[in-house]
């Protein structure tokens, strides 16, 4: 009985999720400054490295923006449940994105 008690809750358990510190709720949206990164796995990609130290994998960059050492201010989408091949930082749908031009001298 026992034992079927602990399968029914971790079963429940996972269905419903876990939250995880640091991650933004479902549906929460995530505004941030970072420099797009090319990374060199899975043969090659390119991601954001956000300035909280945060890494995100947008699902959506536009190629004018895949530049490596590109700053950028952005605001994106977390997705739930998305697994992808290259398993380096946050799945992120993006929802704006603007290159941050350096403070003329």
């Amino acid at each position: 009985m026992r034992r079927r008690l602990v399968l029914a809750l971790s079963g429940l358990l996972l269905l419903t999720g876990c939250a995880h510190p640091g991650r933004a709720p479902e549906g929460q949206l995530v505004s941030e400054t970072g420099t797009v990164r090319h990374i060199d796995l899975a043969g090659g990609f390119y991601g954001i490295l956000g300035d909280s130290g945060k890494h995100y994998d947008p699902v959506n960059l536009d190629p004018a923006f895949r530049q490596d050492g590109l700053r950028i201010r952005f605001t994106g989408k977390p997705l739930q449940g998305v697994l992808t091949m290259r398993m380096w930082g946050r799945p992120i749908e993006l929802t704006e994105i603007q290159r941050i031009t350096p403070a003329a001298r």
